[in-house]
């Protein structure tokens, strides 16, 4: 076994060098290939190549005790105790095989210590941070709550650390925090978000990307990425979030949940830090459309309920991957309706945005240079240039919009994508993420166009390359005004059955 354990330790070597062209030659060129850790299992020598070339390098350790087990005279499998530098214990097993080209990994499982918090995930937790005000419906529920919420007793950071450090504590709770707790349930904590939420990606610059356990690599969606990463690695039930642009319904899509957009103003929003009040909604994000209905029914004032009548655009598949365009097929089988000029709905609604993101915020990032990343700081210096005419011109156009979408979709049901594409993965460049993003604000606009309720239901999937498992897509329901509930209700009896 002299040769196999020089291969290990070469492999060991590379490791924490990051010199991929090693770890690639290490690995048998195959693409069966296996390589799994607490986010997934990646299949195939591509993939995994992939992976590694994306993280900028594993984490540093030193091997403690390796132990090795012959399993025939060429293959072996090699089990290492691992000692991180940030402290604790892992372990690292490997299945080797010796072929033409000397002894090389088949198969390999990475365990890390697990941290007390992922900061990627949660600015602050307790065990409860807020507990609950009395028993009740959500009794035995726990929320993360989105960081542009307030909580007594402490800060809104909405992403942004130097924002963050200014924001005084809060001395109420907001509004769509105080009904859940009122209803029984616990707040388990401040959950991130992307930069002043002005995102649908789930990528901050500065606390990191929360993982998606539905899609190895994938982001988890934003910008209401945290609660999403939370409630889909159950570390909550309930992640109380919001929608503007499609903040609920992508992650939702993304991370594999049920997803709810209110009714625009359905929900109070005292106490939660606004981007864009004409589109801002209060929703949530769970695991189970039975402890959707069980927030929303604690949540909502007067409902109404909704036909189960349906109608489909075909030209909304223009906007969509070719994978999440087949998953879709199916539900073309509805009656069709021509909504009209999705190019024309999705500047318009992005006008009116951009214009009230600047207004909400422009005066704190103009006194704070640098405090945002690229992207988001890309996306409020356009804001910035968005005169009075072309937002009153805008304005008029979504009021033209909205009442030509009730005409033509009426009291029905308009089924679509939630999303573009299943979750892009997390080392995809900026360009890539920005068309993704285009192709889905098409969709999403317009339930935010309309103030229409938005429901992601987790029925559709795409294939997804390197890995064992499909990547899921939500399929989204846009119901009247003020059917919120009745939507879930449908959801379930017509389609997650």
């Amino acid at each position: 076994m002299t040769e196999l354990l020089e291969a290990f330790w070469a492999y060991e070597t590379a490791l924490m060098a990051n010199d991929l062209p090693a770890l690639d030659a290490l690995f048998t060129d195959s693409p069966s290939t296996l390589r799994g850790d607490a986010a997934g299992v990646l299949v195939g020598h591509d993939a995994i190549s992939g992976f590694r070339r994306g993280r900028g390098g594993a984490p540093k350790r030193e091997i403690l005790h390796v132990e090795v087990v012959e399993i025939t005279d060429d293959t072996a499998l090699v089990i290492a105790i691992t000692q991180p530098l940030t402290g604790g214990r892992g372990q690292q097993t490997q299945l080797w095989r010796r072929g033409a080209t000397g002894w090389t990994v088949d198969a390999a499982h990475v365990s890390l210590p697990a941290p007390a918090i992922d900061t990627r995930v949660w600015r602050t937790i307790g065990s409860p941070l807020v507990a609950p005000v009395v028993d009740g419906p959500l009794t035995g529920q726990t929320v993360a709550v989105k960081d542009l919420y307030a909580v007594a007793g402490h800060r809104v950071g909405g992403g942004v650390p130097d924002f963050l450090v200014e924001s005084p504590v809060a001395t109420s709770t907001a509004a769509g925090v105080q009904l859940l707790l009122d209803a029984g349930a616990s707040v388990q904590g401040i959950a991130q978000t992307d930069e002043f939420a002005y995102s649908i990606a789930g990528k901050n610059p500065h606390y990191g990307t929360p993982p998606n356990p539905a899609v190895v690599g994938g982001i988890p969606g934003g910008s209401s990425s945290g609660p999403a990463s939370a409630v889909a690695l159950g570390q909550a039930t309930i992640g109380l979030s919001t929608d503007t642009g499609g903040s609920i319904r992508v992650p939702a899509s993304y991370c594999g949940l049920w997803g709810l957009r209110t009714t625009h103003a359905a929900v109070p929003v005292d106490g939660l830090l606004p981007l864009s009040p004409s589109f801002d909604t209060v929703g949530w994000v769970t695991r189970d459309a039975a402890t959707l209905a069980a927030v929303a029914s604690v949540s909502l004032g007067e409902q109404r309920p909704v036909d189960a009548s349906f109608v489909v655009d075909p030209a909304l598949l223009a906007h969509v991957e070719p994978d999440v365009r087949s998953a879709f097929e199916p539900y073309l089988a509805y009656e069709h309706v021509e909504l009209g000029d999705f190019d024309h709905y999705f500047e318009t609604f992005r006008t009116v945005q951009a214009a009230e993101a600047w207004r909400s915020h422009g005066a704190w990032i103009e006194a704070h240079p640098g405090a945002l990343g690229a992207d988001i700081a890309a996306r409020f210096a356009w804001a910035s240039t968005i005169t009075l005419v072309q937002e009153e011109k805008a304005r008029d156009d979504v009021a033209a919009a909205r009442e030509h979408l009730e005409r033509v979709i009426g009291d029905r049901v308009l089924l679509l994508p939630s999303a573009s594409s299943a979750a892009p993965s997390a080392t995809a460049d900026a360009a890539a993420i920005e068309r993704t993003r285009a192709g889905t604000l098409r969709l999403t606009c317009i339930a935010g166009l309309t103030g229409r309720p938005g429901l992601s239901v987790p029925v559709m999937s795409v294939p997804q390359p390197g890995a064992l498992l499909p990547a899921p897509v939500g399929l989204c329901l846009v119901g009247p005004r003020n059917t919120d509930l009745a939507l879930i209700e449908l959801a379930v009896s017509t389609f997650a059955t």
